[in-house]
This record gives structure tokens, C-alpha cells and sequence, in this order.
């Protein structure tokens, strides 16, 4: 099987450089992340406690999910915006985190591979615990200030080209800022599959590198 996994904390670029390599490869592409903020939004609209690894973990088990291109169904619902709201933002790490629920989705993730023969896939574990044995690993990161700029963008919390320009909202940046502080903190030091490097990754730092040659370099590296 052909699968490329790409790694790295929020805000690093995984999913358009994950998107556009598979486009390039013609393979298939699948965001694992999607899949933890999907069970988390299960959780929450069954009414459960996030922090009750129990519920979470027979909701993971049971949860019809289906992970598009650019859709995300939960239980025959469309989640695609849910899960990237405020409730899901605050409680996917803490889900995450839960060991019975990784074991579910990386069976998940092991199971949609092989009914395709390879693909991409892009999270935090892909390299190091899905699948070890990966042909191409590559771990994205960048600079935490770029990191919380391009995901309040992402989000919409506020919108200007660059930090010094004075047309974004200082608060909104320091608020993801601050989330994404708190997540990486919770996904590198959890105990099950932890946010790590690889040992045979190729680390790409996309602080100061165009899109365009981000991609080049994973293509050469396949």
C-alpha cells in the first residue's frame, strides 16, 4: 500500500499540503482529525461529558462517520461546520486523548487505507503509530505566532494579511494563540499515540515557505 503521512500540531499547513500532494499523486485523502472532531461533536450533541472516557469511548465505537473531501457526516448528519466550532475546539484534545477512542479511529483509518490500496493521510500520529511503516513521512511545523495567525483566518475570527498591518484583531490572535498552546500541550504529552516526530520524518518548517515549495518538496521525496 502507498500512504504518505503527514504529521504536525495545528496551524502547521497539514490539510492544504495533505489536499494538494494527493491531488498531485492522484490518491485519495483523508483528515484523521475531522475523524476525533466528529466524535467529540457526537459526544456533545448525545449530551455527554467529554471527560467521561467511558461514554466517549462507546460513542466512538458506535458513531456512523463518514469523512469527505469537504464533508464530515455524523450519524447521517452534515457536521462539516459543527466540528469547527467553539464547543468542538475546547473539547477534541480532551477526546482525543482517550485511549479507547484512538484504538477505534485508527482501526478506522487502518480499514479506509486498505479498501483503497494507499492514500494520504494527514494528523498527529499518522508516522508514528497508524502506520509506522509508512513509505513517506513528513512532519510539518512553523513559528507559533504563524501558526495562530493562519488558524484564525482559518476560523474567520478576523481577517488581514499579516500581523502588523493593523487590521486584525490582536485579541482574536492571542485567543487561538493560547488554544493551540493549551492543545499542543495536551496532544504532545497524552499517553496514548502523543504528537511526535518520527524518527525517519522529514521535517518541513512552513514558517517562511511558500505553499508551492512546501509541495515540491514532499513530491521529491516520494
Amino acid at each position: 500500500m502507498r500512504v504518505i503521512a503527514i504529521d504536525g500540531p495545528a496551524g502547521s499547513g497539514k490539510t492544504s499540503v495533505a489536499r494538494a500532494v494527493a491531488g498531485r499523486l492522484g490518491l485519495e485523502y483523508l483528515d484523521t482529525g475531522a475523524m476525533y472532531r466528529a466524535v467529540t461533536f457526537a459526544v456533545l450533541r448525545a449530551g455527554g461529558d467529554p471527560a467521561d472516557d467511558g461514554f466517549s469511548e462507546k460513542v466512538a465505537r458506535a458513531v456512523d462517520l463518514r469523512v469527505e473531501q469537504d464533508q464530515v457526516f455524523v450519524d447521517g448528519v452534515d457536521a462539516t461546520v459543527e466540528i469547527r466550532g467553539r464547543s468542538v475546539n475546547r473539547a477534541v484534545s480532551q477526546v482525543a486523548a482517550n485511549p479507547g477512542v484512538r484504538s477505534e479511529m485508527v482501526a478506522r483509518q487502518r480499514e479506509w487505507v486498505r479498501r483503497r490500496g494507499g492514500g494520504v493521510l494527514e494528523g498527529r500520529d499518522i508516522g508514528t503509530v497508524v502506520f509506522p511503516d509508512a513509505a513517506v513521512k513528513v512532519y510539518l511545523t512553523a513559528d507559533h505566532a504563524v501558526r495562530a495567525l493562519r488558524r484564525t483566518r482559518q476560523d474567520g475570527l478576523a481577517d488581514a494579511p499579516s500581523l502588523s498591518d493593523g487590521g486584525l484583531e490582536a485579541a482574536a490572535v492571542e485567543a487561538v494563540a493560547a488554544d493551540l498552546a493549551r492543545r499542543d500541550l495536551i496532544d504532545s504529552t497524552r499517553r496514548a499515540a502523543p504528537l511526535a516526530v518520527a524518527p525517519d520524518a522529514l521535517v518541513i518548517d512552513t514558517t517562511d515557505k511558500t505553499f508551492d515549495a512546501t509541495i515540491e518538496q514532499i513530491l521529491e521525496l516520494v
